[in-house]
């Protein structure tokens, strides 16, 4: 057998969850023609895998990179992790299917500027983003408040059935053009309106097309508990697996109680097809919301429209200079995005080892001073938390990134080191991978990622990337659209 490349004597962590095992991986043609010890095949190039893990590419399972993989399409924060794919969609907020009239409506507006909105239908983006050819696969979801923006005249109330109908008109078709299912942002202020009768009545489009339900419950705080049961209650409606996005307990009067949040989400795993995503910090980063402002929370601005020059500038000093409170400064700063710890380490750990949860940035791209999760997530899983604190095997943490979030997301073909496989591969350094952006210093890339393949195309290297952009749109059911 010819091949294009061969990864020899590699410790293949096949994405399955089972142990390591030294093979070698034959890729041709953007796809996995074999795996086995040994290989005896000729190939154009030979890579030496000696001493590093090769897994598959990770898939980034809650992102907001939904315009960036158009504007930025080299998306050097994802593919320098070893990210080979990206979930967009999430939060209730997508690029698609938006006809914007005027200004963008929070939280829309942590997608970017007014001109990044110009997808009036799912296919339209999808259109673009294959000509665009990003560096990594996107897979992605439509977003519940972007779909309420293009029918009610305001958000703060519930949608008429006249507009319920004109709102599953838009999902159905961004679910016929291969969008992976339905997201939404219910704690925001422009969904949180909307009724669990609303949702649902949206969210019956999901079933026949076999679409996941994603949430950014109606709180994370005191009521999550009652949040958790509204999502579960939701996706049992429309006959849906659920993914609770970010899972967290937030809120210094909240901490604690990841035991109790953990133990309803196994309640209603026994029912129901239930999973969720996290990311490895205990702060997370949104825009600036004054429900979220409390003195015993460091809260750092990450872009500020009237005042740019405070991003990076943690409010309780904003507020100092200023003579006035935290709550007032936060109105002053209006718009604006923010970091909030406000997280407990315990519950980040305890819910991040959980064997349900998958991994997510859910990295700002467009902040001026971003959290660092946008740069170090899947690293920082990888070195500081199994490597280094042992809170779960490699070969866990590996599944978390690949083979788990593949099969929750319906991505077939994605996600395991299987001959017939999508050739999306990530060399890495198990003694070595290791976060190195900083809530001082965000914007800096991971280290111990040798190489990083997507669709059988060397897209990044140790030395950075390649340019070489061989991303693909991941319709639901596996199917992948070059452009």
């Amino acid at each position: 057998m010819i091949c294009e490349t061969l990864i020899r004597n590699a410790r293949v962590l096949d994405g399955s969850g089972a142990e390591a095992a030294v093979l070698d991986v034959a890729v041709s043609g953007g796809r996995i023609v074999d795996v086995g010890p040994g290989l005896q095949v000729q190939a154009a190039q030979r890579i030496d895998g000696k001493g590093l893990v090769l897994a598959p590419g990770f898939i980034d399972t809650h992102t907001h990179d939904d315009t960036s993989v158009i504007e930025t399409p080299q998306m050097l924060p994802k593919i320098s992790q070893g990210v080979t794919t990206v979930v967009v969609g999430n939060c209730g907020i997508s690029a698609a299917p938006v006809s914007l009239r005027g200004l963008v409506p929070e939280p829309l507006n942590l997608l970017g500027k007014a001109e990044y909105f110009r997808y009036p239908t799912f296919a339209g983006y999808v259109e673009a983003l294959q000509k665009a050819r990003p560096a990594v696969n996107v897979a992605a979801l439509a977003g519940h408040t972007a779909i309420r923006n293009n029918h009610l005249d305001r958000l703060d109330r519930v949608a008429t059935e006249s507009e319920m109908e004109a709102m599953r008109a838009d999902l159905q078709e961004a679910l016929d053009a291969g969008a992976i299912g339905l997201s939404t942002g219910l704690a925001y202020a422009n969904a949180n309106a909307a009724t669990t009768n609303e949702v649902m009545g949206l969210a019956t489009v999901l079933k026949a097309a076999g679409a996941a339900y994603a949430t950014h419950m109606r709180t994370e705080a005191e009521g999550v508990l009652d949040a958790m049961a509204e999502a579960f209650a939701i996706g049992q409606a429309a006959g849906a697996p659920v993914v609770i996005s970010h899972l967290k307990c937030a809120g210094v009067d909240n901490w604690g109680r990841s035991g109790e949040v953990l133990h309803a989400l196994d309640a209603a795993r026994a029912k129901q097809a239930v999973c969720a995503d996290c990311y490895p910090y205990a702060a997370g980063s949104t825009t600036l919301d004054l429900k979220q402002v409390d003195p015993r929370v460091e809260i750092t601005i990450t872009w500020c429209t009237p005042y740019p020059h405070f991003a990076g500038k943690a409010l309780a000093q904003i507020a100092e200079e200023w003579g006035i409170t935290q709550m007032d400064a936060a109105r002053r700063l209006q718009p604006a995005g923010a970091i909030y710890h406000s997280i407990a380490e315990s519950d980040m750990r305890r819910i991040l080892a959980h064997p349900a949860t998958m991994i997510g940035s859910d990295g700002l791209p467009h902040d001026a001073h971003p959290h660092p999760r946008l740069w170090g997530t899947f690293p920082r899983v990888l070195g500081k938390y199994c490597r280094e604190e042992k809170l779960f095997p490699l070969a866990d943490a590996v599944h978390k990134m690949t083979g788990m979030p593949a099969e929750r997301f319906g991505l077939a073909g994605r996600g395991l080191i299987r001959s017939g496989y999508a050739a999306d591969l990530v060399l890495f350094d198990a003694d070595e991978v290791m976060d190195t952006a900083t809530f001082a210093e965000p914007v800096r890339a991971a280290k111990g990622i040798a190489r990083v393949w997507v669709n059988g195309v060397l897209a990044y290297t140790a030395e950075g990337a390649t340019g070489a952009r061989a991303g693909q749109f991941l319709a639901r059911g596996g199917g992948s659209r070059k452009g």
